[in-house]
């Protein structure tokens, strides 16, 4: 975990990093934990994961819902025993036909996939820091972003 502060320097925003170090799918228990360790509410948490059902580059920003498929997500929801948390979600697309959707999510990316999402985590980057600091209208109306339609 790494902490630090962003937005401007006469009004921070203390904020933490973290991934867990158990099975994706038990992320709830890291997630729970940390929440205690840092004195945090459910509504203070955003968590960041891949989503199938997006294409790649897009970002999706929203807050509560179910786990969409996503069973690290799920496991959150289980665990907190709520859902009322904010999700930023970046697409990666769906795989081929035939192929688990479990496989496709180890798979490296290709080389014109990698340039989509590379420049989707940086984006994402900044929707984050808009969340904190401008607030979750703000972050939405900026970064709901398809591939290349990115914000400048």
């Amino acid at each position: 975990m790494g902490t630090g502060r962003v937005g401007p320097s006469d009004r921070p925003v203390e904020v933490a990093l973290a991934i867990p170090l158990t099975w994706m799918n038990q992320s709830g228990t890291a997630v729970v934990e940390l929440l205690a360790r840092l004195g945090c509410a459910p509504q203070d948490l955003t968590v960041v994961h891949d989503d199938l059902d997006m294409e790649p580059g897009r970002l999706r920003l929203k807050r509560s819902g179910g786990a969409g498929g996503h069973n690290g997500v799920s496991s959150i929801i289980a665990e907190l025993n709520t859902d009322q948390f904010y999700r930023l979600k970046l697409g990666i697309g769906r795989s081929v036909p035939g192929m688990d959707a479990a496989d496709y999510v180890l798979e490296p990316f290709t080389q014109d996939e990698t340039a989509v999402i590379d420049s989707s985590v940086e984006q994402a980057v900044l929707a984050l820091e808009c969340l904190m600091v401008e607030g979750p209208d703000a972050a939405m109306n900026k970064f709901h972003i398809r591939g290349q339609e990115a914000q400048e």
